[in-house]
Formats: structure tokens, C-alpha cells, sequence
């Protein structure tokens, strides 16, 4: 599910810079103009592509010629099997863009990075190369299979411990979505406050606060949603902020053992009540079978009657008015 906070967040390009230069490998890092780094609108993208995917074009000067970033934002619950492709068809389109505009270097198209940013719970586990995802081509065929693979940094797999510090903006969204507990909440906020004192990051720091505001109302009792939007600046992460997050976080965890409990106690009274039922329905039928085919045949069948459940007790029951044997009762 696409998530506005997130789009706002990563449409600055300090969010994007520490994405590529904090996650991204190589020694490109190195020779990349950062201050160069521009957001570009993908107008080549028709209406219902864009509907499909959250998808941002960057550029950044790397010496004399430009590095094309293609990013998107997966929020879907899993996996899409077919993220390869679609950056195939992506990818494409963007080429296809640049060669119309003339934005080529010696006649050839410029270097495109695709990056997948996906913050969903289960591991990402398809292909993150589009051949894998055809099967063996014919024997003298393989070579002409489409070849193209994307960069993916799986948030709830990144290595980030709590005690370590902040090492940039980006760092510091994972770690807060993904914080177990308030206290490493009020550390991230600590080092994103002292970032983001001077006034070329108050964007920045607004459309984190309005992200994070989000954040709590996912993890905070409904009750309390209300005086989340009455906090002015979230950013703010003095004690008594980390005092009243530590409380609705005790409150929401309160109330889902509750709920639990209740549950259970619920769960467990209909099963004792089918359970009694199933035991009564044994009696009556060893009662049945005990006055028509004696004392003896029905201690014979006890165990079998007993470990049936409540269907088959039924259907058996019909049976023994027109049995002649016990053995036909239970065919």
C-alpha cells in the first residue's frame, strides 16, 4: 500500500543522497556531485503506470556526465514475483524518454541505476534479475533472453542495532520503523533533532514529523490518535515526549493482552462446548449399542466411539436402528 509520508520524505534529495551513498556499494559514491542531485518528472510514465507504482527519477553528475536513478517505493504486504519485469518496462520507457530528449553522452544513453526500496514484513525472495524469471530457453536461445537487475535494500533485513549511532536520514527512518521500543524511538529522535536544527532542513524535518505522526497513529490506541496530531513539533524528542510514547505503547500492548485473553476465553468456552456435546453423543450411542447388542460389544467399541467426532456420532446413531451387526453400525 502506498504510503504518502514516505513519497514526501524521499522527495528530498537529502533523503535520496543518503539512500545512494549509505546503501548503494561501489566507488561511484566517490566522484558523485551530491549538490547536483535533481529530482526529474516522469512524464513519460502514462496514467495507469503510474497508478501501478511509486516511481521517482534522480539524476546526479558524476565528472562530465549524468548517473539516472531509477527508485521505487514498494509498500505492497509481499513480494511482487514480477518486479523484475517491471523494471524492465520501466527502465525502457525511461530510455526511450532520454534518447527522444537527446540526453546522451557520445551518442550512447547514460548509466541508470534501479533501485527497489521495500519496507514490508516478509523477506524478499524473487528474482531480482528478469532472466529468472523465464524458463530455460532451448538449446543456442539462452543468449537472447532479456538481461536486467535491480538494486533492493529490504528494510526489516538491514543490520542496524540500536546502541550504534545515526549515520544519516535514511538510517535514521529505518530504525524508527522498525524501533521495538520507545527508547530507541527518543534515540533516533534525539540525533534527528540535532540534524535538523538549521533552516535548509526544515522541509525535511516537517515532512518527517508529519511521517512519524503517521507512525504512532499505527502503533498508539485509537483513544489516543488525538493527541498525537496535538503535538506541534514530534520532532522534539524531550522526556516528557518519550514518557507519554512509552505510555501509549504500554497502553496499546495492554490492550492487545486483553484482547487476547478475551479471545481465548471465548475460543476455549466454544470448545468446551462441542467438546461436551461430542461426549454426550458417545454415551448415548455405547448406550444404544450396549442394549441391543450388549454390555460387552459396547465396552468392545468404547474407545473408537469416544475418539469420533460429533458428524460420524450422528451418522452412527441413524445406523444402529436398522444394523443387524455392531460392524455394519460403523462401515
Amino acid at each position: 500500500m502506498s504510503d504518502t509520508g514516505y513519497k514526501l520524505l524521499f522527495s528530498h534529495p537529502e533523503m535520496v543522497r543518503d539512500l545512494l551513498t549509505g546503501y548503494i556499494p561501489g566507488d561511484w559514491v566517490h566522484d558523485a556531485d551530491f549538490t547536483t542531485l535533481e529530482r526529474i518528472n516522469a512524464s513519460y510514465v502514462s496514467e495507469s503506470e503510474k497508478e501501478r507504482h511509486d516511481d521517482m527519477v534522480w539524476r546526479v553528475r558524476i565528472h562530465d556526465r549524468w548517473l539516472w536513478v531509477y527508485l521505487v517505493l514498494e509498500f505492497q504486504s509481499r513480494p511482487d514475483s514480477w518486479m523484475a519485469v517491471r523494471m524492465l518496462v520501466y527502465l525502457g520507457l525511461l530510455a526511450q524518454d532520454l534518447i527522444r530528449r537527446d540526453a546522451l553522452h557520445d551518442g550512447k544513453l547514460p548509466p541508470i541505476l534501479p533501485v527497489v526500496l521495500y519496507n514490508g514484513d516478509p523477506s524478499w525472495s524473487v528474482p531480482t534479475d528478469v532472466i529468472d524469471c523465464f524458463v530455460q530457453a532451448p538449446g543456442g536461445l539462452q543468449r537472447y533472453l532479456p538481461r536486467l537487475s535491480y538494486h533492493l535494500i529490504d528494510e526489516a533485513r538491514l543490520r542496524q542495532h540500536p546502541s550504534e549511532p545515526v549515520r544519516n536520514f535514511s538510517d535514521a527512518l529505518f530504525r524508527l520503523e522498525h524501533s521495538r521500543s520507545p527508547e530507541d524511538m527518543r534515540r533516533v529522535l534525539q540525533a534527528l533533532d540535532s540534524l535538523m536544527r538549521d533552516e535548509a532542513t526544515q522541509s525535511l524535518r516537517r515532512a518527517f514529523g508529519v511521517w512519524l505522526k503517521s507512525l504512532l497513529r499505527r502503533k498508539v490506541p485509537a483513544p489516543r490518535m488525538d493527541e498525537v496530531d496535538k503535538i506541534n513539533d514530534i520532532m522534539e524528542a524531550d522526556t516528557m515526549l518519550a514518557e507519554r510514547i512509552g505510555n501509549w505503547f504500554d497502553e496499546a500492548t495492554r490492550k492487545g493482552i486483553e484482547q487476547g485473553i478475551e479471545q481465548g476465553i471465548e475460543q476455549g468456552m466454544q470448545q468446551g462446548i462441542e467438546q461436551g456435546m461430542q461426549q454426550g453423543e458417545a454415551a448415548i450411542l455405547l448406550r444404544l449399542i450396549g442394549r441391543k447388542f450388549g454390555p460387552d460389544t459396547a465396552e468392545r467399541y468404547r474407545a473408537r466411539v469416544e475418539q469420533a467426532d460429533a458428524d460420524t456420532l450422528l451418522s452412527w446413531s441413524d445406523r444402529i436402528f436398522t444394523a443387524e451387526a455392531p460392524e455394519e453400525i460403523f462401515q
